[in-house]
């Protein structure tokens, strides 16, 4: 029989994985919503870390960071993929990435962004969309279009690359 001890220093011991979750929201012609950080270059979808302490879930961290980063409060619909990311430096992230559905002008007219995390949103085209996500980011939101093109599911990738 294992002991307490012994149970939590395996425990500690096991390697750590990041998880982030975002919502993939578009308008009614299918351009992508994108928000601009300030803490790093480039753009990305709303969303960020699930905060695991606390009992957050993947869905609940994307819910949360959406109404944290832009005032929306909106009910996510499915899972469209699950990202496996290695990184330099870091260890590696678990990206979900869900529904956010299509917006009207109206969702679009009440965005508020959070000042301390964000400069600015823009509405993306999606054959625009790798000039500003590069990388595994740029292809996890392709991948997700093409499984609501084909009518839904949940597409699996590793580095924003489809596998299985």
């Amino acid at each position: 029989m294992t002991s307490p001890q012994d149970f939590a220093a395996y425990i500690a011991g096991l390697p750590r994985v990041l998880a982030g979750a975002a919502a993939l929201f578009r308008d009614a012609q299918g351009h992508v919503l994108l928000v601009e950080p300030n803490y790093r270059e480039g753009w990305a979808l709303p969303g960020g870390t699930v905060e695991s302490d606390s009992g957050e879930s993947p869905r609940q961290g994307a819910r949360r960071e959406t109404a944290e980063e832009i005032g929306l409060e909106v009910r996510l619909g499915p899972l469209l993929a699950v990202d496996w990311v290695l990184g330099a430096g870091r260890p590696p992230l678990v990206a979900y990435l869900y529904d956010g559905g299509v917006l009207g002008e109206d969702d679009f007219k009440a965005i508020r962004l959070q000042e301390e995390e964000l400069l600015s949103w823009r509405l993306v085209p999606p054959h625009e969309l790798t000039s500003y996500l590069p990388g595994a980011l740029g292809r996890r939101v392709l991948a997700a279009l093409e499984v609501l093109a084909d009518g839904g599911g949940t597409v699996e990738l590793e580095n924003g690359n489809r596998v299985g």
